[in-house]
């Protein structure tokens, strides 16, 4: 098993990988740049190559098969960034990762009460010495109704964790879980809209959920909302966000991830200009918290990451059944 390994972090992800190829008995190669069709060579002669979100849409799928490339593994949960038509065509097997929904559940509770209780004010003002109370005042998250769009596995967990909290909990799904419905109502996304103090998005990125928040969204829900987002950044309309936050019909934004954030986070942009405008006016709202696509990043969820690219593409190759496999590994 030979795996050649893209945007590989030498400061994490290396140390990880050298310990796996060893207990696999595999080889990796890596470069610490995303791939491009400009070092798809250095791919040839591996069996698999490893990513995380990046362009692996038709064309760069071609390029790789073209040089005996026969499977995909991407060190992330979301695979949105994948032609998976593509790669049926090719008989390309792709494979991704799972983790603990604690770590990504955490820390959207974490951000809920940053923006219930005004932290980045109180930060920012903090900053410059000032200490007064005026312009401070939050609120208890106990008193809050918050809704969860998306219960999967991370928002269960967010669910299961929040019930502690004391406040009401709403939800909307495709699917009703039974142990869900003991800590939280299932109702339309309507009434999530219209009722919730607090919106915390929990679901894949997909052509039916584009824009899931726009302003029509947006129009529904009550004056003052809070938003979380620790999902995917297509989900949410980032022009109507800011329509929102300016005429005060959202309250608070938490953000850890954001439309067209590709090639900027995890990236060190010290020091350039940022060609993102969006992203520039949203950081210039005091009640706005834009986090690097950190959520998942622990040290637990980082193995996982790691020993789970080894294994997915074992088992593609072996063919084994496996519920990593996202598209069978056939070669021909």
């Amino acid at each position: 098993m030979k795996i050649f390994a893209y945007c590989l972090r030498e400061f994490d992800e290396k140390a990880m990988f050298d310990r796996l190829a060893e207990e696999f008995g595999a080889q990796y190669g890596y470069s610490t740049e995303y791939p491009g069709p400009d070092n798809v060579e250095l791919a040839r002669g591996y069996d698999a190559v490893s990513c995380t979100p990046c362009n692996m849409g038709a064309d760069m799928l071609q390029r790789f098969y073209d040089v005996g490339v026969r499977y995909v593994a991407t060190r992330s949960i979301g695979f949105d960034h994948i032609d998976l038509e593509k790669a049926r065509q090719l008989g390309i097997g792709v494979c991704h990762v799972s983790y603990e929904p604690e770590t990504v559940a955490d820390y959207t509770i974490m951000l809920m009460l940053m923006c219930c209780r005004n932290m980045p004010h109180i930060m920012n003002r903090s900053l410059v010495q000032d200490y007064t109370l005026k312009g401070k005042m939050g609120r208890d998250i106990s008193d809050c109704t918050v809704g969860i769009i998306g219960a999967g596995q991370i928002g269960r967990t967010v669910i299961r964790h929040l019930s502690s909290f004391g406040c009401r909990i709403l939800t909307y799904d495709l699917y009703q879980d039974p142990e869900t419905a003991k800590l939280a109502e299932y109702v339309p996304l309507e009434q999530l809209y219209a009722e919730s103090d607090i919106i915390t998005l929990h679901t894949p990125a997909t052509a039916e959920n584009y824009h899931l928040i726009n302003a029509q969204a947006l129009a529904a829900m009550k004056d003052g909302v809070i938003l979380i987002n620790t999902a995917r950044g297509t989900l949410v309309d980032t022009e109507a966000l800011i329509q929102g936050l300016e005429s005060g019909k959202v309250g608070h934004a938490a953000l850890d991830v954001l439309e067209d954030e590709a090639g900027l986070y995890y990236a060190n942009r010290m020091g350039e200009v940022i060609v993102n405008r969006q992203m520039a006016i949203l950081r210039a709202f005091p009640n706005v918290i834009l986090s690097p696509h950190t959520a998942f990043y622990t040290e637990k969820v980082v193995w996982n990451m790691a020993y789970k690219t080894f294994k997915g593409v074992q088992d593609m190759m072996e063919q084994a059944t496996n519920p990593l496999v996202i598209v069978p590994g056939a070669r021909k």
